[in-house]
């Protein structure tokens, strides 16, 4: 563990008792050559370096980030920490950072993000005394987006269209991500923190019981991140997507009151032209698979045809067919299945829901 202040900075040297305001935490997982990008990065921030600490986790890369983020904390102006452990996913390490974090407001992030030079200062500024908000700030794609897979160009049109839907109507716990978020560390300590047996959407389960817990989830327009990937395996993705709906098959089962979790909602929510090929992949999840594989490839056609529209919404029922046979593999029975339909029609109907958000999740820096 590294608890190193920059040598030579002209700030004065910290002691344990001059505890940060803010905490920076990040998890990650064979990315070690990305991490300095972002900690040299936080180093230039509008705030004062007294004011905020930086907490790493390394979730057992297999390259140990410790020794480099040590010799590279002795040229920064804040205080680095390093925690390590065993490979036990995003949601683990993301835990262990926020209970080792000193500051009162803790601002998530991912290792493959960038950030501008008033990122700390402007979520700081929304958490004034005596509020317990959650505040979500904006994902823009790198400007190397181009460059990029188009499944990954299709999570940056995703949380562009995200945003512009949170900023309109506001935000709920429900869509909660860890790429851009902030809280208050005794609100996550009282809710319990992430939860380690989920390892995919752990951060929209602990959003909704922040929420419960009477926290007040918010939008800030104003605070972004860029968003860059090095994922270009189509088979992980397609991976990524079915434990997805395995996921939020359970997370349905914890918040049956929350019908925007519900993966059974991509049924009704999707295209009404989609709706027999996401019903085909539940009927015959293994003979529909090659259909999958073809709608992916009229996607990659589309896109290099310059038909954007059309290859990101063939790719969104792509992942959609995928993250559905993943529900249909944790319900198990038809009887199940049908008995899952049914919860969520019935609380989509109590509640009035407007859609979640589009099918997709980001992914995380963490393994």
């Amino acid at each position: 563990m590294s608890d190193s202040p920059s040598a030579g900075s002209e700030s004065p040297p910290r002691t344990e008792a001059q505890r940060p305001r803010v905490s920076v935490v990040m998890a990650t997982y064979n990315r070690l050559a990305l991490l300095p990008r972002l900690l040299e990065q936080l180093a230039r921030q509008t705030a004062p370096p007294t004011d905020y600490e930086v907490v790493v986790v390394d979730d057992g890369s297999k390259e140990p980030a410790q020794g480099p983020l040590e010799e590279l904390a002795r040229k920064l102006p804040y205080t680095l920490r390093v925690e390590t452990q065993k490979n036990a996913g995003a949601a683990a390490a993301r835990h262990r950072g926020v209970l080792a974090a000193r500051g009162d407001v803790v601002i998530i992030t991912d290792d493959d993000m960038q950030v501008p030079e008033d990122f700390i200062q402007r979520h700081l500024e929304q958490h004034p005394p005596g509020s317990r908000h959650v505040v979500l700030g904006r994902i823009d794609p790198d400007p190397a987006i181009l460059d990029m897979p188009l499944f990954e160009r299709w999570y940056a049109y995703l949380h562009d269209r995200l945003a512009r839907r949170l900023h309109e109507e506001g935000a709920h716990g429900w869509n909660l991500y860890t790429g851009n978020v902030s809280f208050r560390r005794e609100d996550y300590v009282a809710v319990g923190g992430f939860d380690p047996s989920l390892k995919q959407s752990e951060d929209i389960e602990l959003g909704i019981r922040l929420e419960k817990a009477g926290c007040q989830v918010r939008f800030c327009n104003d605070s972004y991140v860029l968003h860059g990937s090095d994922h270009t395996s189509f088979e992980k993705w397609l991976a990524r997507a079915h434990r997805y709906g395995i996921m939020d098959s359970r997370l349905s089962e914890r918040h049956s009151d929350v019908p925007q979790v519900d993966p059974w909602r991509m049924l009704f929510e999707m295209n009404a032209l989609a709706r027999p090929l996401l019903a085909t992949a539940v009927a015959l999840p293994g003979p529909t698979k090659p259909v999958t594989q073809a709608l992916m490839g009229a996607a990659r056609l589309a896109d290099r045809l310059g038909l954007k529209q059309v290859a990101f919404k063939s790719t969104s029922v792509a992942y959609t067919m995928e993250y559905l046979r993943g529900a249909r593999a944790e319900a198990g029975s038809w009887r199940e299945v049908a008995r899952r339909i049914a919860r969520y029609r019935q609380a989509s109907a109590q509640d009035g829901a407007k859609p979640q958000q589009d099918a997709g999740k980001d992914s995380s820096g963490a393994s």
